[in-house]
């Protein structure tokens, strides 16, 4: 409809563009040279006059109409234009106002990946700028813009994502293969058979290639070697116990050691659920010295002890520390048990006595009473006669003797006793005795201060921990 109204309007203009022709003058031709005079025209007719005015007005007439209509033909047309524009630039500014609230209800946070979303805004951005109708400007689906932006977007987000996430993989890989090898070099650092090793080896193998193939983090995380490391440190121990000679082993953990039998250090391996646990645990040979110690009595079971007795020495501390040994030798000391000293008294009186005696009395006595006065007279007479006789006899004895041990000692050493055998085997045992005496009558000769050297034999290993804590060292025996 806007081509046939332009149409129009061009065949208005070239209609008054004719008229307009017609009725200008004709330009004033130049003077030329007067010719040659030729005879006077005859005046028209008032018929021609009238004719030629008419059609004068016509033309006339026409051309205001063209005019009038072209007017109104530009004005329609310029409304008709000026409305369409307007409603185009309102369509634009709808849709360039709706292509905003699209990108903006959306948070394009990822400086990364945004520009690639906000270029899908600048392409439908300028394809509402640049489009010259309704139709064109309708076509345009800001919709469609805006899911392409958010994809692209996404995919970029995505994209980073899992570059990050095979970063980070790659490192948690890497990490858990250090673990692993950490985990095993206590192991393979020790002096294994070479069974065990390979078998080692090839579980630290194996758990790599585990991690290596792992396609997530999660996966990775929960590969664990604990399990494979308790088997395999079990069975190192076990081949440990084994290769120790005699049936015993020292027990060492967390720094308290003990003396147990093989078994019972076998069972105490099976039954540890924890590798790290068991890293803790020290195997060793028991090898048997002596040691002379110097202790109260109280403090070692009142010395009542026989050669050969089982025992346990405590060693008071901060944790106490029991040793498993055996009490070879006790010596008394001479200067409470080696010094005798014997002393006896008896005495014996008798005594006789002899008494007699003889006694004679006589009284007389006579009363009177006359006339109310009392009159009384009285005589007494006595004799005694008395003979004693008394004798004592009386008789005593007493003697003492004196024996130190420790003089003894040296000077049968030194070979200065006679029949130096026969004192020696009277003193063989004589400490034993002595405390068996006292066990047996419940008399106590020595006090429980006495200081008493015993000589035992226990495990080396426990030797500086005992000779480091001599004073707060008690022997207990064991009763079987």
């Amino acid at each position: 409809m806007a081509e046939d109204i332009e149409a129009k309007i061009r065949r208005l203009r070239e209609l008054g563009r004719m008229a307009t022709e017609s009725e200008a003058p004709s330009p004033a031709a130049p003077p030329k040279p007067s010719p040659s005079k030729k005879p006077a025209r005859r005046p028209r007719s008032l018929s021609s006059i009238r004719q030629k005015e008419r059609r004068k007005r016509i033309l006339i007439g026409a051309s205001i109409l063209i005019i009038i209509i072209l007017l109104i033909s530009v004005g329609v047309y310029s409304y008709i234009q000026s409305s369409k524009a307007s409603k185009l630039e309102n369509t634009r500014a709808e849709k360039i106002g709706e292509l905003n609230r699209y990108f903006s209800s959306y948070n394009f946070s990822n400086s990364n990946c945004s520009q690639k979303a906000f270029q899908y805004k600048s392409l439908a951005l300028s394809r509402i700028t640049s489009a010259n109708s309704l139709d064109e400007l309708n076509s345009i689906d800001v919709r469609t813009y805006f899911d392409q932006a958010v994809t692209a977007y996404e995919k970029c987000v995505q994209e980073i994502n899992q570059r990050e996430y095979e970063k980070q993989l790659n490192q948690t890989k890497q990490q858990k293969i250090q673990e692993i090898e950490l985990a095993f070099q206590p192991l393979l650092s020790l002096s294994l058979p070479d069974t065990l090793r390979t078998k080692a080896v090839a579980t630290m193998k194996s758990l790599e290639e585990q991690v290596q193939s792992a396609t997530t983090i999660e996966q990775v995380k929960s590969i664990k070697p604990d399990s494979y490391l308790l088997s395999l440190w079990k069975e190192y121990y076990l081949l440990e116990i084994d290769k120790i000679p005699g049936q015993d082993v020292i027990l060492e953990r967390n720094g308290e050691k003990s003396l147990i039998s093989k078994d019972q250090a076998k069972t105490l391996i099976s039954i540890v659920d924890n590798y790290q646990d068991l890293i803790g645990y020290k195997i060793a040979p028991v090898e048997w010295v002596e040691i002379s110690l110097v202790l109260q009595r109280k403090d070692m079971n009142g010395a009542l002890f026989a050669p050969g007795d089982r025992i346990k020495l405590y060693i008071r501390g901060a944790n106490t520390t029991v040793v498993d040994g055996y009490l070879e030798l006790m010596l008394l000391p001479v200067s409470e048990g080696g010094s005798i000293s014997v002393s006896e008294s008896q005495s014996q009186s008798s005594s006789t006595s002899t008494s007699s005696s003889t006694s004679y009395s006589e009284s007389h006595s006579t009363s009177e009473s006359p006339g109310g006065a009392s009159i009384s007279d009285s005589s007494s007479a006595s004799d005694s006669y008395s003979n004693s006789q008394s004798g004592s006899q009386s008789s005593s004895a007493s003697y003492s003797y004196s024996v130190n041990l420790a003089e003894i000692l040296k000077a049968i050493a030194a070979g200065k006793i006679q029949a130096s055998d026969e004192v020696k085997a009277q003193l063989q045992n004589y400490g034993w005795r002595l405390l068996d005496l006292e066990k047996s009558t419940g008399l106590q000769s020595m006090p429980e201060t006495t200081r008493i050297m015993v000589i035992v034999k226990v495990p080396s290993i426990f030797v500086p921990d005992i000779l480091e804590n001599e004073n707060s060292i008690t022997i207990a025996k064991v009763i079987t």
